[in-house]
């Protein structure tokens, strides 16, 4: 079968991802918070950006390699985390994990997957990113460091755009709950996805594994929701930058950021790198979209940036580069194709970004990353 004749960009595939999954977690992976009035300007906001074609550069091939914070990679791209990955499908982490390392570019798991660090550790390759959400305890902080370390986790991604949890209102009126409880509800959804089903009947219910031996350890008889939400919901302060910069001794990035100030402080902190990002939508409803708040980023700090939040395809990728960036990472896309294609979808995901690249490029008569041509506002 042809996948590019069936499914030749990511609305393909996310059309057919909301047929394969239950509905609770469709809206658990689609929405954004509010009105999701940010999720929309960040689409709004990438198709202002421009750039201008250029002709007679002849016959080339682009080139899609670029380098990041040291280390050469194959294409400016990567697989940003979400939260609770297997319940949009079964082994998801296992399955993002191992794609990435055949591709060679980076895998970020989030601190609430529903595998381990252990779990994941056979499957990663050379990138591996581990994003913290930052627990109050200092003992377990240090248990989380040593984990991922020992995993094979080399980056260390800190995300502080969460200072307090949101409320993401389609997911609430889905009925979806944390850990999830299959309700008669919800079970007629589920049985209307067999192939998701089936999967989930093999692994059982996804919850968040990293987190049972805190949970189990420190719970004293809490309800173990009510505790994940007390580890997972302090509110890091500039102090938190430090402790993790003298105690992780990998590359350290700081996820979440939208303001130049708030870059030019982290870049004296020490990170290693910056994420620019407003959490897709899923945060805040009054943040501009993301991609307007690079190039002020961009001028306020010489450190490698990376992107995220609205990314749909090559062009849009070659619009934040444009902009300043040095790398882009895609989260719901990824798991879209996944949700529709089962692996193979991680696959044709990448190979549609490459593809899309390349026309691009050859579009611009940028040989490479390097020659992309300055941005315009469009009308």
């Amino acid at each position: 079968m042809d996948l590019h004749a069936s499914y030749p960009a990511l609305p393909d595939l996310r059309k057919r991802a909301k047929r394969r999954i239950p509905k609770f977690v469709w809206e658990y992976l689609d929405s954004g918070t509010g009105d999701e009035a940010t999720k929309r300007r960040n689409r709004a906001g990438l198709d202002r950006i421009g750039m201008m074609p250029s002709v007679l550069h002849g016959e080339f091939t682009p080139d899609l390699g670029t380098s990041l914070m040291g280390r050469d990679l194959p294409l400016p791209f990567g697989i940003a985390p979400i939260g609770m990955s297997g319940l949009m499908w079964p082994d998801a982490e296992g399955h993002l994990a191992r794609a990435a390392a055949r591709t060679g570019i980076p895998y970020c798991i989030s601190t609430v997957a529903t595998q381990s660090p252990e779990d994941i550790a056979p499957h990663l390759g050379d990138n591996a990113w581990f994003q913290m959400y930052p627990p109050r305890d200092p003992d377990i902080r240090r248990d989380m460091l040593a984990r991922a370390e020992t995993a094979g986790f080399d980056t260390l991604v800190l995300t502080v755009d969460v200072p307090v949890a949101s409320r993401r209102e389609r997911q609430v009126r889905s009925g979806l709950t944390n850990p999830p409880r299959l309700t008669p509800r919800l079970l007629a959804q589920v049985a209307m996805c067999p192939a998701w089903a089936s999967g989930m009947a093999r692994r059982g219910m996804p919850h968040m594994r990293g987190l049972d031996k805190y949970v189990n350890a420190a719970s004293d008889g809490k309800d173990p929701t009510a505790h994940v939400g007390y580890l997972l919901r302090t509110s890091p302060d500039w102090a938190y930058v430090d402790w993790l910069r003298d105690n992780w001794q990998g590359k350290l990035l700081v996820k979440g950021v939208l303001r130049a100030q708030d870059a030019a402080r982290l870049d004296k902190a020490g990170v290693d790198g910056i994420w620019v990002s407003n959490h897709a939508g899923r945060q805040f409803d009054g943040a501009p979209a993301a991609i307007d708040t690079l190039a002020p980023i961009r001028a306020a700090t010489d450190l490698p940036l990376i992107f995220d939040s609205g990314i749909e395809g090559g062009l849009d990728i070659l619009r934040a580069l444009a902009l300043g960036a040095d790398f882009v990472m895609l989260g719901r896309a990824f798991h879209f194709a996944l949700a529709a294609l089962g692996p193979a979808g991680i696959d044709h995901l990448i190979d549609i970004l490459r593809k899309d690249l390349v026309s691009n490029m050859g579009q611009l008569g940028a040989r490479t990353l390097r020659d992309l041509p300055a941005p315009l506002t469009l009308g």
